[in-house]
């Protein structure tokens, strides 16, 4: 159970990552005015990239867009113009914070008063698809992990219950002798730490196995996946499994040396 959450909880915090990936490739454009130079769109396109939203600024020189159109639209689409009618224009990836509908449009704003620039493009639909369904899967992650963090507190606190009950008649002994709760409860919690350290780091290892199993199988999954995740999910699945195995444990073998007599044969 462990493993689990902890797989579900690597994939939650890979989602910002898959986040950035898409949101860091819809590309803007800025279409630039005809009127300037190719010195001085590359250096339109240099002062672009050193603004706080953008992650990068690509120029696309008028002689590179008409090879591009000439690609999709056949070699003589330029016969029915006079001039060449393809400008020059620059390709924004805006950095995943600022990769919002509000945000885009302030951008836009700002550009559109540029004199060497014409026009702004992008596709408004897609950017609040893209954030919409990202949230949707977050929540649904975030659900999972939640469902089974309460499973395995059920899955763990029963067998710790079974455990323990099983020994019910020693302890009952040790209280005989003169046993304090304190001294009957301490090898218990000893021993549930240690279990929950070992569970903690067999699911760990489990799930860096799986990890590397899927990347030599998907090599590509190692763009999306956070490497980070996997050091605070495996830190996350020691200190919980420890958590859980000594909270319970403190819980119910106080409530075994709470039973009268008669309840231990039941």
């Amino acid at each position: 159970m462990l493993f689990i959450v902890g797989l579900f909880a690597v994939l939650y915090l890979s989602v910002s990552r898959v986040s950035a990936y898409f949101k860091e490739n819809v590309k803007i454009s800025v279409i630039l005015s005809s009127q300037a130079s190719p010195s001085q769109a590359e250096q339109f396109a240099l002062n672009l990239e050193q603004m706080p939203q953008v992650a990068s600024a690509e120029l696309i020189s008028q002689e590179r867009g008409t090879e591009e159109m000439k690609e999709f639209l056949g070699e003589d689409f330029l016969d029915i113009f006079e001039s060449n009618p393809i400008p020059a224009s620059v390709n924004l990836q805006l950095k995943n914070d600022y990769f919002y509908a509000d945000s885009i449009a302030r951008l836009k704003a700002v550009l559109c008063e540029d004199v060497m620039v014409e026009d702004v493009i992008y596709q408004e639909g897609i950017i609040s698809t893209i954030n919409d369904n990202l949230k949707t899967v977050g929540l649904i992650f975030a659900g999972f992990i939640l469902l089974l963090a309460i499973i395995s507190i059920v899955l763990i606190n029963n067998t710790v219950r079974l455990n323990i009950f099983s020994r019910r008649f020693s302890i009952r002994t040790m209280q005989l002798v003169g046993a304090t709760r304190g001294v009957i409860c301490r090898p218990f919690l000893y021993n549930s730490i240690l279990q929950g350290a070992v569970s903690g780091v067999i699911a760990t290892f489990a799930l860096f196995g799986a990890w590397v199993f899927v990347s030599r199988q998907v090599p590509q999954i190692d763009l999306l996946v956070n490497k980070e995740a996997f050091l605070y999910c495996g830190a996350a699945l020691v200190v919980l499994g420890i958590l859980l195995c000594f909270v319970c444990t403190s819980l119910i073998v106080r409530k075994v040396t709470l039973l009268p007599v008669d309840k231990l044969y039941v």
